[in-house]
């Protein structure tokens, strides 16, 4: 038989609720209701905000959370709700001030939102990537932030059929359903291509490193543009997988003056590399731009600080996460979304390296 406890207000409370509460340490919305006198579907609207609870009832019960210290319980209410209350935003590393900037923007508009970001690094593995994904969605996230779109089939199901909304960023896509926020990669390296070209060089060279996707995308612009031009020579390209860095933008600029000593413009893909590559300048003495050009990617923090200031492809980083961050509350909300795919182009910054 059930027994009811009477507390010392005079509410009745039943004993399984008390020692459940007891037990877990935690005050669940049962005890709420208990003590407000009121069913627990009441105490959850008044709880969830629902304005549809008489006055007197939504008083008592949140009088009740006051003297009980109640917190909703966010693993239960994403249960309930079928979602959290977070975003999870993947990118590939911290470490790169791009992505650093990428992410503040998104917080920021996060934050007022009332989002939390969980976010995860997936260091440009694709497995660490879908391990992350299939952890992070099975805690149900109200929406997703993914760099790129280089994923297997297999991940790109787990998305789909997880049915929460995502928005790429970094790059476009015209794939129907697809919500993303960037800018086109190989058109941006081909005005940099260009760029050199009507300075009047005519032996280029392309320095790839890490070697994801984005950087791909780059090389095939600076092939696209030097074709058509005549100049594409591939043994000007120097393609690495290791992770870019000034070290190895320094080591790439030698290797090139040394096999190819009539190269007179160096693209690198991204600006630490072609920083490594000034610095390796000066400690060589090669006069930058008058023996050769030097242009770097994302133009970063740092660039007119260069000796010489560097000439360097601005990329829209903050003003992407800004537009992508809100692009996923409009479709957590079910709004609609006037644009699915924002391309925020970009900016060739020219310098005294080029």
């Amino acid at each position: 038989m059930k027994h009811d406890a009477t507390s010392r207000d005079g509410s009745r409370r039943d004993r399984g609720t008390r020692a459940r509460s007891r037990a877990t340490g935690r005050v669940t919305l049962a005890d709420v209701a208990a003590l407000a006198g009121v069913s627990p579907i009441t105490a959850s609207r008044v709880v969830a905000g629902k304005t549809t609870v008489r006055p007197e009832l939504a008083d008592r019960v949140q009088d009740a959370v006051a003297r009980l210290g109640y917190r909703p319980d966010p693993s239960a209410r994403a249960l309930a709700s079928a979602k959290s209350g977070h975003i999870v935003v993947l990118i590939p590393l911290l470490s790169n001030t791009l992505f650093t900037e990428l992410l503040e923007a998104i917080q920021d508009v996060m934050w007022d939102a009332g989002y939390p970001i969980f976010v995860g690094i997936t260091q440009y593995q694709p497995s660490r990537e879908a391990a992350l994904l299939e952890n992070y969605l099975s805690h149900r996230p109200a929406g997703l932030i993914l760099t790129g779109f280089d994923r297997s089939d297999v991940v790109r199901r787990l998305i789909a059929d997880s049915r929460t909304p995502c928005v790429h960023v970094m790059e476009l896509s015209d794939e129907p359903g697809v919500h993303c926020v960037g800018f086109s990669q190989v058109d941006a390296a081909e005005t940099v291509a260009r760029h050199l070209l009507d300075r009047g060089r005519r032996r280029i060279a392309f320095v790839g490193a890490q070697l994801d996707p984005r950087t791909l995308e780059r090389a095939d612009g600076f092939r696209r543009a030097l074709s058509l031009a005549g100049r594409y020579d591939p043994r000007l390209e120097v393609l690495d997988a290791r992770p870019s860095s000034a070290a190895l933008g320094a080591e790439a600029f030698r290797r090139l003056l040394t096999a190819h000593p009539d190269v007179d413009a160096m693209f690198f893909c991204n600006d630490d590399l072609a920083h490594g590559a000034l610095l390796e300048a000066l400690r060589l003495g090669i006069p930058i731009p008058d023996r050769v050009s030097v242009v770097g990617f994302n133009d970063l923090p740092g660039n007119e600080q260069m000796l010489p200031p560097l000439t360097s492809l601005r990329t829209p980083r903050r003003e992407v996460g800004d537009a992508a961050a809100k692009m996923l509350l409009r479709l957590i909300r079910d709004e609609t979304v006037p644009t699915p795919v924002i391309d925020l182009g970009f900016a060739l910054k020219i310098r005294e390296s080029s």
